[in-house]
């Protein structure tokens, strides 16, 4: 059993920002990739960004040079620094990770977060 848990999400004002964190535990052999995805109201759930567990990262567009992601191996933790936050940020985040878990063979499985609200606005 593999279990994402997201942690960090609120108000915050415009320019303002906000650190989500997102612990997987479990029964882990080990963690690919992992990544945030949000979803605005009425709108489809999107790519935010992704990290590879060698560090290489990728970012849609919308959040280049303003979002940072980072993660801890060690602690199967992946971070999303957000700054100069934007009313078009507000959103339920996801966090994603793709995941060997143990006692399983090798096979890698998807799995997500619960989702956390980050809303900005004055």
């Amino acid at each position: 059993q593999v279990q994402l848990v997201e942690s960090g999400g609120g108000l915050v004002q415009p320019g303002g920002s906000l650190r989500l964190s997102c612990a997987a535990s479990g029964s882990i052999f080990r963690v690919n990739a992992m990544g945030w995805y949000r979803q605005a109201p009425g709108k489809q759930r999107e790519l935010v960004t992704t990290i590879t567990s060698g560090g290489n990262t990728n970012y849609a567009e919308p959040v280049k040079g303003r979002f940072t992601i980072f993660r801890d191996n060690a602690r199967n933790t992946v971070y999303l620094q957000m700054n100069s936050l934007k009313p078009e940020d507000t959103a339920v985040y996801y966090c994603n990770a793709d995941v060997i878990p143990r006692g399983l063979g090798y096979s890698s499985y998807d799995y997500w977060g619960q989702g956390t609200q980050v809303t900005v606005s004055s």
